[in-house]
């Protein structure tokens, strides 16, 4: 009965998070295009290996990047995951500067064996982040200023189910996630000098629809403790359920009152997410070393927003990156922490007047064993560089640091009396 109420637990805490994982957890003005910026959906040991997934199976970790890896877990566990995120920015457009701090819950899951060849796993994760607040002042025989914000974001509460088909050789998963949320834009037109009739422009999009993934993994045995896993996934593409919002108002400048000029609701416009293709292959030493590597192509360009195609270019993401213990079975704290390190390069899906940027990311981490040697407190660092394809488009670069809680327990364990 106390294990069943601590699933229950569990599950209320990934429901009560909806509401935070919505609030902003960036200040790009790169967030003010499509669907903002696009989250990292690794967890733990990933997030520090540059952002791996594909090809990942461990016991001790969940791994939704991948829905075939949930086999993995022993078939008398129960594993929890919740992580936070915080993150420092900094902007330069070549004549000003600004930094930004933000911070945030970033995911909540659970995972559990149903038979010895099926495992279960749910959470909430994000999808796409926005959030953003920069103007520009123009002046002739009246000062303009434009005041651009946005906020919101998609959130991902998925359910999966993992089946090996091959024992512990081969297995198949699939997630079934309710892809929802809000995006706002907004924009103020200020008039100068005073008592002149400004503007504001209110475009609001909500999303409520159904997201899938399906994966595969195949482990390849080399001795009795080293194994090498090829894993794929793939998300097929979805035409969203989505309801557009314009909203107008008009305002004195100096007043705090805006007056409704119109408002228009479109349910008819297509907001697509893309087909998505990843693969991943890692290496696993038991209890001593893991590489993997990954590689992900997204068709954006196909992908409508606002009912057009073509705002969009195709995006792709490779990354890279290891995990050393020293000794897993030694007393030492330090031996048997986790040492992890990652790069990874991406493209932004973004178009911004015809340019677009590039990502680079390097990131460090580790895993420090609790008392048991089976729950984990995971600590990544990454910083990245946003490189614009051209000088009229910001620079920006941000440290991000994560840390996650996974809880491992022998759940279904029976001990004997004597």
């Amino acid at each position: 009965m106390l294990k069943f109420s601590r699933l229950i637990i569990a599950g209320v805490l990934i429901l009560s998070q909806m509401s935070v994982l919505a609030q902003n957890n960036t200040n790009s003005p790169y967030t003010r295009y499509g669907f903002g910026e696009l989250a990292d959906r690794s967890f733990g040991a990933g997030r520090a290996m540059g952002g791996v997934g594909f090809g990942l199976r461990s016991s001790r970790q969940i791994n939704p990047m991948n829905p075939a890896s949930y086999t993995s877990i022993d078939s008398l566990t129960f594993i929890f995951d919740f992580g936070i995120a915080g993150q420092v920015s900094w902007f330069n457009d070549g004549l000003n500067s600004q930094k930004n701090v933000n911070g945030n819950v970033e995911y909540v899951a659970l995972q559990f064996p149903v038979t010895k060849w099926m495992a279960f796993s749910v959470g909430l994760l994000p999808y796409s982040y926005v959030g953003y607040d920069y103007g520009s002042v123009t002046s002739d025989d009246v000062t303009y200023v434009n005041q651009y914000s946005g906020k919101g974001g998609l959130n991902d509460l998925y359910a999966g189910v993992s089946i090996e088909i091959w024992k512990k050789r081969l297995s198949v998963g699939a997630n079934v996630g309710y892809l929802f949320g809000n995006i706002t834009h907004d924009n103020r037109l200020t008039v100068y000098p005073s008592q002149s009739i400004s503007e504001r422009l209110e475009r609001k999009i909500d999303v409520r629809d159904i997201k899938m993934d399906f994966g595969i993994q195949y482990t390849h045995p080399l001795s009795k403790t080293e194994n090498v896993t090829v894993g794929a996934a793939f998300s097929p593409s979805r035409k969203l359920n989505t309801e557009a919002y314009t909203t107008t108002y008009q305002f004195v400048t100096g007043s705090t009152t805006d007056y409704l000029i119109s408002s228009d609701t479109v349910k008819t416009k297509g907001y697509d997410i893309p087909n998505s293709y990843g693969i991943g292959v890692s290496y696993n030493k038991q209890d001593k070393l893991l590489l993997a590597a990954d590689f992900l192509y997204e068709d954006w360009k196909s992908a409508r927003f606002g009912g057009e195609k073509g705002q969009f270019k195709n995006r792709i993401r490779v990354a890279a990156g290891g995990e050393y213990i020293p000794d897993h079975f030694n007393r030492s704290f330090f031996k048997r922490m986790r040492y992890r390190a990652g790069i990874h390069y991406s493209n932004s899906y973004l178009k911004v007047d015809d340019l677009s940027y590039d990502e680079y990311g390097a990131s460090i981490g580790f895993g420090l064993p609790l008392l048991d040697n089976r729950s984990l407190v995971n600590l990544s660092f990454e910083f990245v560089k946003i490189k614009p394809g051209a000088r009229p488009l910001i620079d920006e670069q941000y440290f991000r640091f994560t840390v996650n809680y996974t809880f491992n327990e022998r759940w279904f364990f029976k001990f004997k009396v004597d």
